[in-house]
């Protein structure tokens, strides 16, 4: 699961998909299988994507989510 979101989110930083397509695929994960710390960073980036924030502060914090997933706790 944690590569689902670890390439979804490098795809999205690249330029190679949407806020959508990045959106459709945290969703699609369920964030059980993950620590608190890692679903936490997830649902900050989904938050975010909602919200509207600006794509530089929502890099920043996909790279933060990005960094959770793939080193875990």
């Amino acid at each position: 699961m944690g590569d689902r979101i670890v390439n979804a989110i490098s795809h999205w930083l690249a330029h190679h998909s949407s806020d959508n397509e990045l959106r459709a695929e945290l969703e699609a994960v369920d964030l059980v299988d993950f620590t608190p710390t890692q679903a936490e960073a997830v649902l900050e980036l989904l938050n975010e994507l909602d919200v509207g924030t600006e794509r530089p502060a929502l890099e920043m914090i996909a790279r933060e989510t990005l960094e959770a997933v793939a080193v875990g706790d």
